[in-house]
């Protein structure tokens, strides 16, 4: 099913989204010059719900630069979430989508290190990222588990629980439950995937079960509703053959100082190639991260600390290196 059309959302806004934006569509142009969907950078606008900051995007050098890279921004308005949840954004960004129109969502801290055409998407099978860790939930000592507390989601919303199982893992080992990383996912149209998408949510926010008691829903809404959301749809953690995403084709670096700690060679030299030109220089100088890490070698000195081949097996063990070496950068 690869070289069909589909269009890529991301979410920019002021900030640091902002040029990360300004990277991915970048990298997509200069790693993927056959796609021909629409690349959307999904704005939120300001109102009730950003009392305290502007989220559009008022710079005109990033918006000249997002216009050459052919992105087309799409602003939105949150009805729901909005500065309290500002991971919400992909969530109701996907209404202003074309209707029936394929669609893949990608966080903006992401590189696309390949050919995305040749990706062999299944839009009627949804799927998203499984480069993820146990992150949710955090079952008590006395309970409930895993199993009662997922069981309780899909209960809520009349799903199969039992069918979303992998029964190669183990009771209560949390790779036996559908969890994914919302870095990207996909569907066939944005509009009913992010109407559902927004339902489950928005009630698991304002009315969860008994079994959540106790559970943090923050940061992790987003996480928790959307394997029900592709569930729902027939999708699952089998729908795209691995390889692809997440591996040779695109790269959710999270911060740059993790992308130069821990990615491949090939990933950091797609970043240094597509951020090389002098009118994407120009750009992303403009963000003390990208200058100091890109631009200024600092980055290297972060890839120095760490062998590839033998990696902290946690993530924080990573960040907490990096900080000790005064090279954090967010």
């Amino acid at each position: 099913m690869s070289g069909q059309n589909f269009n890529i959302m991301i979410v920019g806004q002021s900030g640091r989204l902002m040029y990360e934006a300004v990277l991915f569509a970048a990298s997509l142009r200069a790693q993927s010059p056959g796609f021909r969907g629409r690349l959307y950078v999904a704005v939120p606008q300001p109102g009730p719900l950003w009392p305290s900051r502007d989220p559009s995007i008022r710079n005109d050098l990033v918006l000249a630069t997002l216009d050459r890279l052919e992105a087309q921004i799409l602003p939105f308005e949150n009805q729901v979430f909005g500065q309290s949840y500002a991971y919400g954004n992909k969530i109701e960004a996907l209404a202003a989508l074309p209707e029936g129109e394929p669609f893949v969502f990608f966080d903006t801290d992401t590189l696309i290190t390949g050919d995305l055409t040749s990706v062999p998407f299944d839009f009627s099978r949804p799927s998203a990222s499984l480069r993820r860790e146990g992150t949710w939930p955090k079952p008590t000592l006395y309970g409930p588990g895993y199993a009662a507390i997922w069981r309780s989601l899909y209960t809520r919303f009349d799903l199969d629980f039992d069918s979303s199982l992998d029964r190669d893992q183990p009771d209560e080992y949390w790779q036996r439950y559908l969890y994914f990383n919302a870095g990207y996912f996909y569907g066939a149209c944005p509009r009913t995937f992010g109407e559902r998408f927004l339902t489950y949510a928005r009630t698991i926010r304002d009315d969860p079960p008994r079994e959540l008691v106790g559970q943090s829903l923050d940061p992790w809404l987003d996480q928790i509703a959307l394997p029900l959301v592709i569930h729902s749809f027939g999708g699952g953690r089998s729908s795209l053959p691995p390889g692809h995403l997440d591996g040779e084709v695109s790269c959710h670096y999270r911060t740059l100082p993790l992308l130069y700690a821990r990615e491949s060679d090939q990933v950091v030299a797609t970043l240094e190639e597509v951020s090389a030109p002098n009118w994407i220089k120009k750009v992303l100088k403009g963000y003390e991260p990208m200058k100091r890490l890109i631009y200024q070698g600092k980055g290297h000195r972060v890839r120095a600390l760490f062998d590839r081949e033998n990696l902290p097996r946690r993530e924080q063990a990573i960040r907490n290196r990096i900080k000790s070496e005064g090279l954090w950068m967010r």
